[in-house]
């Protein structure tokens, strides 16, 4: 990395950051930036959330920022729109149903070795300094995946490092290296001890990418689709991950709000319509019908204009009130079905939305 490199690479940094590295620096700790901030900015992508590793002891820590240290050896600082993790150099000794047991330490070189892939152990100082101990960089430019200490003993450890594995092999474009994809496919059976919330997460970062159908590819040629409780065929990329979801089946448990559900249930109701008219854009609404429609190919331009022409986008915007169709029909239990009457015909444009024409509407069918 050159200097001029270096030079703008501090300029990125965030003055909080920056500030932070120099509070400990200052008590004679040791404190680096890890892992997704400086891979991203070797990649020339950015971002906003930042990991600094340090040997200062959790105590000097809290004095520092009045910070409690959780019991992974960490803790958070969030400001607008940056997220800072601080962690202490520390070493997992024993896994005990797949958490590890923390160990403080006080050597970067032993803290660095616990982590997943080479990529991710890249280390920069508060001037721009970088220190690369396991040739991550040189992995970065040759575009691979490779893991830090021996594969299969890290993935029994942590099953999550073969979807973290497969997942940076997707949204970075890379490629494996020349022993982890064998070690991978041999260790697959141990994603059965994830917990369909860890999964959800990896998939829908993999589903976000823009080369998701590298990582769905591999996934279903080597059988992990299986194992990770899911299926599909064509998949077609959508802008909103609910609209990936949508086109995969997935075990009912996993970890989705109620209302997420719900709209991937209503994407995939449209997606049997099999296209956009107003009578799905009044019944789905706008959103959820862009997302439908990217998968149908079908324009954003043309069902935003489909929208926009539309005379009513809900029943509130009829010219009529429930107590004037009542007028017209007592029997309560009819009432629902006449609205809904009229805001087909009102769709179809067969009657304009407008009291006079509502009400002449009623008035002819109420005597028939």
């Amino acid at each position: 990395m050159d200097r001029f490199d270096t030079i703008d690479l501090v300029k990125k940094l965030d003055p909080l950051v920056k500030e932070i590295l120099e509070k400990i620096n200052n008590r004679r700790y040791e404190a680096y930036l890890v892992g997704g901030f400086v891979r991203d900015y070797l990649l020339h992508k950015t971002t906003y959330d930042y990991d600094i590793c340090t040997n200062a002891p959790a105590k000097e820590l809290f004095l520092l920022f009045h910070k409690k240290i959780n019991s992974y050896g960490s803790f958070r600082i969030k400001e607008k729109n940056i997220t800072i993790d601080i962690t202490i150099y520390r070493e997992e000794k024993e896994y005990h149903n797949r958490k590890p047991m923390i160990k403080p330490i006080n050597s970067l070189l032993s803290d660095l070795l616990r982590r997943d892939f080479t990529i991710n152990t890249i280390c920069m100082d508060k001037e721009g300094q970088i220190i690369d101990l396991f040739n991550g960089q040189k992995d970065l430019k040759e575009k691979r995946i490779r893991m830090v200490g021996d594969p299969t003993l890290k993935m029994q450890e942590d099953p999550l490092r073969i979807l973290r594995a497969i997942r940076f092999f997707t949204t970075l474009d890379f490629t494996f290296d020349s022993k982890l994809e064998k070690i991978l496919i041999e260790n697959k059976n141990l994603l059965k001890n994830l917990s369909t919330y860890r999964i959800k997460q990896e998939l829908s970062k993999i589903l976000s990418s823009p080369y998701y159908k590298k990582g769905l590819n591999f996934l279903k040629e080597n059988h992990f689709d299986i194992l990770l409780g899911i299926s599909y065929q064509e998949v077609v990329y959508t802008k909103e991950t609910l609209g990936m979801w949508a086109q995969i089946k997935f075990l009912k448990e996993f970890p989705f709000t109620k209302k997420e559900k719900e709209n991937i249930v209503k994407i995939q109701e449209i997606l049997k319509i099999k296209k956009i008219s107003k009578e799905v854009l009044y019944q789905y609404g706008l959103s959820l019908s862009l997302i439908a429609g990217e998968i149908l190919q079908v324009e954003k331009k043309t069902i935003v204009d489909l929208y926009n022409a539309m005379p009513i986008h809900s029943k509130k915007d009829l010219q009529i009130d429930f107590s004037e169709i009542q007028h017209y029909f007592p029997d309560s239990s009819k009432i629902k079905e006449i609205e809904k009457q009229l805001i087909q015909e009102v769709l179809k444009g067969t009657i304009q939305n407008t009291k006079e024409e509502l009400q002449n509407y009623l008035k002819n069918l109420s005597t028939r």
